[in-house]
């Protein structure tokens, strides 16, 4: 069976959405099956321009900074009190406690918000696998300071990886082993990275080294930090890594070779 696994970049700005850029989120699809990866601020209106909300499969968040998950929360009211015909709840992997952040966010009384009827959460653990239709999805603990994740997405020998918000770390480059493209934030500057360190980022360079060292096919440099451009970022990732690099360009699809 043929593979058509393919991302579609819903935003990639950091710290909040720049214009015409929404924080980090996509859409990946696969076998007919739909997953929202990230859900940071504006992510959920570029999502309907492929998607409808009712229509995905699940929701995947890497960790709980805001820019990588506050568009949950429009998401909640949209499930439950809007235009969405929603049959049960939508499944809704996450670290752990991502129920009760979006409840303290939500309740506005003495009786707490029910979370859990919009979305049927399941916590991440380093290591877990599941499958969502017609797609394998592996997550790993990263290096991020916090709780945080990196997913392996495979579909009929294909294999898409994104790192999350990370430092360079063996987890992430042994998730990321042979992978046809590696979709990596960037948001860190020279040395801000390393095991054992205190970096919580990627440099570019240091994408393109992961990358190198996974022996992805591709790479797409993501979250790109304010004080680079992506052009430059492309080009120090691809100073480090001799396949094809691109920039997670909002709207952009890609399709996993």
């Amino acid at each position: 069976m043929a593979s058509d696994l393919r991302l579609t970049v819903l935003g990639s700005a950091t710290p909040y959405p720049a214009a015409g850029n929404p924080c980090s989120g996509y859409l990946v699809t696969g076998g007919g099956t739909r997953i929202w990866v990230d859900a940071g601020s504006g992510t959920l209106g570029a999502l309907q321009r492929h998607v409808p909300l009712g229509d995905i499969d699940a929701i995947w968040v890497s960790h709980l900074h805001a820019d990588h998950c506050a568009d949950l929360l429009s998401a909640y009211y949209g499930l439950l009190y809007a235009d969405v015909d929603l049959a049960a709840p939508l499944p809704l992997y996450g670290p752990a406690g991502i129920a009760d952040r979006l409840a303290g966010f939500l309740t506005h009384g003495d009786r707490r918000s029910p979370v859990e009827k919009a979305f049927d959460v399941r916590e991440l653990t380093d290591g877990r696998r599941d499958r969502i239709g017609a797609l394998e999805l592996t997550s790993r603990k990263v290096a991020h300071g916090m709780p945080a994740f990196a997913l392996r997405v495979e579909h009929a020998g294909r294999a898409l990886v994104y790192s999350g918000d990370s430092a360079p770390c063996a987890a992430l480059t042994e998730l990321a082993a042979g992978c046809g493209t590696l979709l990596c934030e960037a948001d860190g500057d020279h040395g801000e990275g390393g095991e054992g360190g205190e970096g919580v980022h990627h440099s570019p360079e240091e994408a393109g080294e992961t990358a190198a060292a996974a022996g992805a096919g591709r790479l797409i440099v993501t979250h790109v930090g304010r004080a680079v451009s992506p052009g430059d970022a492309v080009t120090r990732a691809g100073s480090r890594f001799t396949g094809p690099v691109a920039y997670a360009a909002p709207g952009a699809v890609f399709p996993v070779d």
